[in-house]
Order: structure tokens, then C-alpha cells, then sequence
């Protein structure tokens, strides 16, 4: 199976660079200094064994995702609308897009069942852009784990990590997603097929809508929020608005928030992605993260107060930066 990753970023540039280690055909779409660095110097990735390069096929145009069997999609939310068409138009006729993005995702109510089936979330996808340029039959979802940051151009760090959950919309074990999954699996990571792929994706929801805009606010690590005595009651309680939405569509989260929060601190001195985006100077992924809970809340009646003051800090903090 040859797969194509658009969004060559950190995370994408990490699955990646470990696919073509493992003699995967695999193409990087990713643009600027970056694509610049892969195309001349190969991919470098920093992990705790120490360093190590790759070749890899290195592009700016979505088109040659068009002989790719899977096509992961590592954007972040906000950056797949304005190229949702152009990805559309770029797949083969079996071509399967691998969601493989933070937040809830555009597909969430598709093929879902349900009293929301079939909405959009206007946070996430604003006018069913994407969800109406492709076809969920060729949707399946991923839910990434890895904590990575792009050190520069070219280069990734590596800093723990190794699953990539795969799951099918409808929860069936298809031949496609094994078949993915046994691709992953020889490139050295983990990557099991869920059933209840939506309650895996909460999982790591519950951490990303509180930890991320509390660390762009503060500046702090994930392992500092995660252990600091003054954010606790902020933390827990915010996690608690997560779990109540969850609680409401039906999802069991698979861990407590104690245990969410323990994990998090054994990552240690990693900054979400979020605060990477600050720090860089880019659009941080607010919406997807922290607004798609609050608006669920509000659309199912949840009272969500603690998200929603961070949800509004973190995006004032957004707009002071792009008015500066």
C-alpha cells in the first residue's frame, strides 16, 4: 500500500520518515523551509536512541495523493477546509483518508447513528465544508499519540510514543483498515483496530481541551499543569465539563480524570501543541481542541463554564497576535 500524508508537519513528518525507514512508499505533502529542508537534506528525527535520517518523497501538490491506497491527513483542523476540494479531487477511486487530527473531528456525526447524525460542528468545519467534499464511506478515523515537535526545518523530535489507533466510522473490522494496520505495524508502531473509535478519541480529548489552551495562557509544560497545586481545581473541573459532554453522547471514557491527569505528567517537559504554535508564531488549534466542546455543550444543554473562560482567553490571546 502506498500512503500519502498531507500535513508534513511534526506528527505527519514522523509517521512518515518511519514509514520510508521501513521501505514504505510514502509521499509528504508539506510546504516552506520545511519542504524545503526534507527535499534536500532528507528527514532527520531526534528520539531517545539518538538521531537518525531519512530519504523521503517530498511534495507541495495534493495531486500526487492520487495513487496513495491511504491518505493521512495531519493538517491542523482549521487548515483542511480551504484545501478540502482539491484533497477531494486528488484521490484515487479506493483512496481512504486517515483522520489523523486533534479535537473532534470533521467526520464525528457521520456514519454514526444517533439523534446528532449527520451535523456539522461549526468550530470544527465551518459550513459542512469538509463533510461535504468527502465521501465518509472513505473515511477512517485515527487517534495519534506520539508527542513530537519540529525543532526546525527537516528536523523532528521524537519525544515518546508510538500508537496510532485506527478504527472505522462504523466500527466494522474491514479489510482495509487491517490492511493499514499491518502497514503501520511493520514501520515499528502500534496500531490497533478499535471498535469505539469515538471513545478513544475522548480519551485524548479529556487531556487536549484543558491542557492545551492552559498551557498557551501560561506557558507551562504539560508535566508542570499536569503537577502544579494552583491549576488543580482548574484542571479537574474542566475535565469534568468534557466527560459530562461525553457522558451525554453516550461515550464511556476508558481511563478517570486522575488517571488522564497522571499520564500526562509522566510525559514531563513536552509542550502541547498549542503552545508550540504560539511560541512559532501560528494559528493555534483553538477551535477543534477546546470550541467543538463548548459548542457541543451548549448544543446538548451541558453547562460548560471552566472550558468555555478558557476557550474565550485562549482565543483573545489569538487575536491580540494577529493584531500585533
Amino acid at each position: 500500500m502506498k500512503v500519502g500524508i498531507v500535513g508534513a508537519g511534526a506528527i505527519g513528518g514522523f509517521l512518515g520518515g518511519r514509514l520510508a525507514r521501513a521501505g514504505v512508499e510514502v509521499t509528504l505533502v508539506a510546504r516552506g523551509p520545511h519542504l524545503r529542508a526534507m527535499r534536500e537534506s532528507g528527514l532527520r528525527v531526534i528520539d531517545s536512541g539518538g538521531e537518525w535520517r531519512v530519504r523521503v518523497d517530498a511534495t507541495d501538490d495534493i495531486a500526487a495523493m492520487r495513487d496513495a491506497g491511504a491518505v493521512f491527513v495531519t493538517l491542523k483542523a482549521h487548515s483542511l477546509p480551504p484545501v478540502a476540494d482539491r484533497l477531494a479531487a486528488s484521490l484515487g477511486p479506493d483512496s481512504v483518508v486517515v483522520s489523523a487530527q486533534n479535537g473532534i473531528p470533521w467526520w464525528y456525526f457521520q456514519r454514526h447513528g444517533g439523534e446528532l447524525e449527520g451535523i456539522h460542528l461549526e468550530s470544527v468545519d465551518p459550513g459542512g465544508v469538509v463533510a461535504n467534499a468527502i465521501d465518509p464511506r472513505r473515511v477512517i478515523g485515527c487517534v495519534v499519540y506520539p508527542a513530537t515537535s519540529l525543532v526546525s526545518p527537516g528536523v523532528i523530535r521524537h519525544v515518546e510514543g508510538e500508537r496510532f489507533s485506527l478504527g472505522e466510522l462504523d466500527g466494522s473490522q474491514s479489510a482495509r483498515i487491517l490492511e493499514l494496520s499491518h502497514v503501520l505495524v511493520s514501520a515499528g508502531l502500534k496500531a490497533p483496530v478499535q471498535q469505539r473509535i469515538r471513545a478513544e478519541l475522548w480519551l485524548k480529548l479529556l487531556g487536549n481541551a484543558v491542557f492545551n489552551p492552559l498551557s498557551a495562557l501560561t506557558r507551562a509544560s504539560l508535566g508542570d499543569i499536569a503537577q502544579s497545586p494552583l491549576v488543580a481545581d482548574v484542571v479537574r473541573s474542566a475535565m469534568e465539563e468534557a466527560d459530562a459532554v461525553a457522558q451525554r453522547l453516550g461515550i464511556e471514557i476508558p481511563v478517570s480524570i486522575d488517571q488522564r491527569i497522571k499520564g500526562a505528567a509522566r510525559v514531563g517537559d513536552h509542550n502541547t501543541s498549542m503552545l508550540q504554535d504560539l511560541e512559532a508564531g501560528r494559528p493555534m488549534e483553538i477551535d477543534a481542541l477546546t470550541g467543538s466542546v463548548v459548542e457541543l455543550g451548549d448544543r446538548l444543554g451541558v453547562p460548560v463554564p471552566h472550558l468555555r473562560t478558557l476557550y474565550s482567553a485562549v482565543k483573545l490571546l489569538q487575536a491580540t497576535m494577529e493584531e500585533a
